[in-house]
């Protein structure tokens, strides 16, 4: 779930990115297949979260 986490944090990352044109001509490209993600990147990064926590709850001895 760890991983799953990374992925998503990581992928929020980028959507953050496409959203503020840092990507140069890459960014028009992310945020059409993605153009909701582009706009409120937090959406990602609240589910990077949501794995985290819940790999943590599923970890616990």
């Amino acid at each position: 779930m760890y991983a799953v986490a990374a992925i998503l944090a990581t992928l929020a990352a980028l959507f953050y990115a496409a959203g503020h044109h840092e990507l140069g001509s890459a960014s028009a490209d992310v945020c059409q297949y993605g153009g909701l993600f582009c706009d409120k990147p937090h959406y990602v990064f609240t589910g990077a979260m949501l794995a985290a926590a819940w790999g943590k709850f599923v970890s616990m001895r």
